[in-house]
């Protein structure tokens, strides 16, 4: 099982605009509809093991922050290739799973191009005016580690963001499955 890192954008880059539809409630879900309040963007998808590892603690961050900052997660892999990550399948897996924030379908793939996102699962959270604080990983667990999922080092900086706090700017890059590109929409760079 091949690992992508993440790209590890700036610390204080801003927030990429996005409306995108979220495949449970068939409503669009705007960067806007969090403004004044830090946000945290997941790009995850149904198939990858590294998210599928991982998805109870997904879901539990989301009960355990709900109200508190916005979540969103979105899904960029072309479905053409991996039928496994269409909307209405994450619509599925977002019940199974237990998800309490919206599962964003970006079919053209130019959200996920705008936050240079490169794998699934990536974490990008951002404080209350939407500047970039932390794009590192969830934890140090892996599939097939003896790690236990804990949620970390995501969790201590969610917890500092709130408190109006900077977290720590030693991060560690979040690892898994590289976004599943259309064929000519690979990232140039």
């Amino acid at each position: 099982m091949a690992a992508t890192p993440s790209n590890m954008t700036p610390l204080g880059s801003p927030c990429p605009d996005f409306s995108l539809p979220d495949t449970v409630s068939g409503e669009a879900v705007s960067r806007g509809d969090y403004k004044g309040r830090p946000l945290l963007v997941m790009f995850i998808c149904n198939h990858c093991p590294f998210v599928k590892h991982i998805r109870s603690e997904l879901a539990l961050l989301g009960r355990d922050f709900e109200g508190k900052l916005g979540i969103v997660a979105i899904s960029s892999n072309d479905i053409e290739n991996y039928p496994d990550d269409a909307p209405d399948k994450m619509k599925i897996e977002a019940a199974e799973a237990g998800y309490a924030f919206p599962y964003l379908y970006d079919e053209s793939q130019k959200v996920a191009h705008a936050f240079k996102a490169a794998c699934t699962p990536d974490f990008f959270l951002y404080n209350a005016e939407h500047k970039l604080a932390y794009r590192g990983q969830l934890d140090d667990s892996r599939p097939k580690s003896s790690e236990p999922v804990t949620g970390r080092d995501l969790r201590a900086a969610i917890k500092a963001v709130l408190e109006g706090r900077k977290p720590d700017e030693n991060q560690t890059p979040s690892m898994g499955c590289n976004i599943k590109w259309k064929k000519g929409n690979e990232p140039k760079d």
